[in-house]
């Protein structure tokens, strides 16, 4: 059995060598499955709305935006002008980096003394889980954090291993990059450091390679914090909006938890977990890492599956003693029925993460309540096929005003192509890209109930209701769309009020 190691007071002194197994052929072949599994379903239903916005948001350059940095939309809008409107493309970075993620588990387990077959029981967990597939089926800014997260620990994890701080400045180099997609990776890494601080062990904190490190982090992140710096720190009022706003806020954070891997899975970091605290206590660091992220985001009341991109490395770490009983008596028997278990979980993520079933039958399923972002793949091109029958209807010169960057994104996307123009909206960055002229009308109003639009504009009717082929009750599904005859004053005046960061 590989010997865990344990670093002592000083950088480059271990107590014992590690032994350390060669990363198992099959981590590899595991990713290859889920690659090819992720890129056979990624044209099925359609873009997500998230989807719709990096394309526009990508097509307006910044060094950031109200609600996110540039990295995603710019590769967003990379993958649209290569080839545009496929989706297998567009979804291909994604089910690398999903990919690549089951690697770096397998390398987790593998640092930490893991067998070949401690580093197949992590990959196939991880590629098995439903956070991993969902991230890796379409474009989310969380897909890019899974990645970074799990190098960062993987890294650190290296360097209690090895006695070696090198590392850190690739950690550094993970970090800065990682935050140009989703900031939460920095969090995590601030959250590490206190961590090492609190319980050790603490020499790589005292490297010049964790300054450097730090260092290369913080110039590779500084435009988009000089972005946010200058424009108010909009991010700061997403977050404050979209707080405990999904997965039942505080009371449904914890039971989640066991949803984002597997129910049947979910003992495997939870084994993990509590071996960080016993044979694994080099590297206990990692547990109270979790622990101190998971207080902090359900204190904040953030969503439930931010804490994702911490379970790879804990499936690593469960992977050791899951190896060692399995080893015990009975081993064959063993073997199967977590063979069974791994592969029961791998088909069930795969229900609720990708789109197997027929967009037709999402309707009250299970799929849809613990899922709902399949919801939102499904009805674009006929919200817009709708908004363009009226919009042909009325005078030339008609507005379309949009409450969300869905809504928005889909018209700019799908529009062209039925004759629409450009559609406005106040939701996130829309809100910076402009505003229609004057005050002039009439104006195609998505998104609002009449009694909210008339708040902002005259004489409101509706003149269509959104459906979709399928039937699927998504959050556009029966809206109502509608042509009002003129906005209550000109647009730079209520475009403060129409303005909203969530």
């Amino acid at each position: 059995m590989p010997q865990t190691v344990r670093p002592s007071v000083g950088p480059g002194q271990i107590v014992a060598e590690p032994v350390r197994a060669p990363l198992t052929p099959w981590a590899w072949a595991v990713a290859g499955v889920m690659f090819v599994a992720l890129l056979a379903t990624a044209s099925r239903y359609g873009y997500h709305r998230d989807e719709l916005y990096f394309i526009q948001a990508g097509a307006h350059p910044a060094f950031g935006y109200p609600d996110q940095p540039p990295l995603v939309p710019l590769l967003c809008q990379a993958m649209q002008a290569l080839a545009p409107g496929s989706l297998v493309l567009l979804r291909l970075p994604s089910a690398l980096i999903a990919a690549s993620t089951v690697v770096v588990a397998a390398l987790t387990a593998r640092e930490i003394g893991g067998t070949s077959r401690a580093q197949l029981i992590a990959a196939s967990c991880t590629a098995a889980s439903a956070f991993a597939l969902a991230t890796g089926h379409f474009v989310t800014t969380t897909t890019v954090d899974l990645l970074s997260t799990t190098l960062l620990i993987w890294l650190v994890i290296r360097v209690v291993a090895t006695g070696s701080a090198r590392p850190l400045l690739w950690a550094g180099v993970v970090v800065g990059l990682g935050a140009e997609a989703k900031p939460q990776v920095a969090f995590v890494a601030l959250v590490l450091i206190v961590a090492l601080a609190l319980v050790g062990p603490r020499w790589p904190l005292r490297s010049r390679w964790a300054l450097a490190g730090i260092g290369v982090a913080v110039i590779l992140a500084a435009p988009y914090l000089l972005w946010q710096a200058l424009n108010g720190w909009p991010q700061l009022t997403v977050a404050g909006n979209v707080a405990g706003s999904a997965e039942g806020g505080r009371a449904g954070f914890l039971p989640f938890q066991l949803v984002l891997v597997s129910p049947l899975l979910s003992v495997v970091w939870i084994v993990g977990l509590v071996a960080l605290f016993r044979s694994l206590r080099a590297y206990q660091f990692l547990a109270v890492t979790y622990l101190l992220v998971a207080a902090a985001y359900l204190v904040g009341n953030g969503k439930a599956y931010y804490l994702a991109s911490l379970y790879p490395a804990l499936l690593a770490a469960g992977a050791l003693p899951i190896d060692r009983w399995l080893s015990r008596g009975h081993a064959r028997v063993r073997a199967i029925a977590a063979s069974v278990v791994i592969v029961i979980s791998a088909a069930v993520s795969a229900v609720v993460a990708l789109p197997l079933l027929p967009a037709s039958s999402l309707n009250g399923s299970a799929v849809l309540a613990l899922n709902p972002d399949q919801g939102e793949t499904v009805g674009w091109p006929d919200f817009v096929s709708t908004v363009a029958s009226v919009w042909h209807g009325l005078p030339t010169g008609a507005v379309i005003f949009a409450d969300n960057y869905g809504e928005a994104g889909a018209i700019d996307l799908f529009g062209p192509a039925k004759g629409l123009p450009a559609a406005y909206s106040g939701h996130n960055g829309f809100s910076s890209w402009g505003q229609p002229p004057g005050s002039r009308g009439p104006v195609i109003v998505l998104g609002f109930d009449p009694a909210d639009a008339a708040q902002y504009f005259r004489g409101c009717n509706i003149t269509a209701t959104i459906t979709n082929a399928s039937g699927v009750h998504n959050d556009e599904y029966d809206g109502p769309v509608l042509v009002c005859s003129a906005p209550r004053a000109s647009w730079s005046a209520l475009w403060p009020q129409l303005t909203h960061y969530n």
